[in-house]
């Protein structure tokens, strides 16, 4: 969806880019997750998007399996988009980038707030350390490679955290 691809790029942000890295993703997404939106019209009353662009993003996130469309009319034919799991789990990372735009960029304060409906609690999103529950500041964190991480990469990665000994 980004009109460039990043094959050469063996990381799971871009990978995740490519499914949701335009603005308009972004915001179709937040308003299928919080506002309830599963209608094309309604998506594109509340976005003001361009029709032709609404209904890309929608046949990408079918396509991608983050929505799945659902004929809810016969006369006339129109379908709603619904999230799949794969379309939910991306709630997480929408809180926490709110929540990046609520401290540096929302000088009147939060426009919106996040409650968790059961109990009424805020939500927040937080990096945890799994061996000791403590991170501080993104300088504490190393990137390492993982077990997709091809194997002549993962060298160079591992040579540039040891400073090649």
């Amino acid at each position: 969806m980004l009109g460039k691809t990043y094959d050469a790029e063996v990381c799971s942000i871009a990978r995740a880019l490519e499914a949701v890295g335009e603005r308009w993703s972004v915001l179709i997404v937040r308003n299928a997750l919080f506002a309830g939106s599963t209608r094309f019209a309604d998506f594109q009353r509340s976005l003001g998007i361009a029709t032709n662009v609404l209904a890309s993003r929608l046949d990408g996130f079918v396509a991608a399996g983050i929505m799945r469309r659902q004929r809810y009319s016969e006369q006339p034919e129109a379908y709603e988009y619904l999230l799949t799991e794969k379309g939910r789990d991306l709630a997480p990372a929408l809180i926490a980038l709110t929540a990046w735009g609520d401290r540096w960029s929302a000088p009147d304060g939060p426009p919106v707030l996040y409650h968790h409906r059961p109990c009424g609690g805020d939500l927040r999103t937080q990096t945890v350390c799994t061996s000791c529950g403590e991170v501080h500041d993104a300088s504490e964190v190393d990137a390492l490679p993982g077990p997709g991480m091809p194997a002549d990469r993962a060298r160079r990665m591992e040579e540039r955290l040891t400073g090649g000994r």
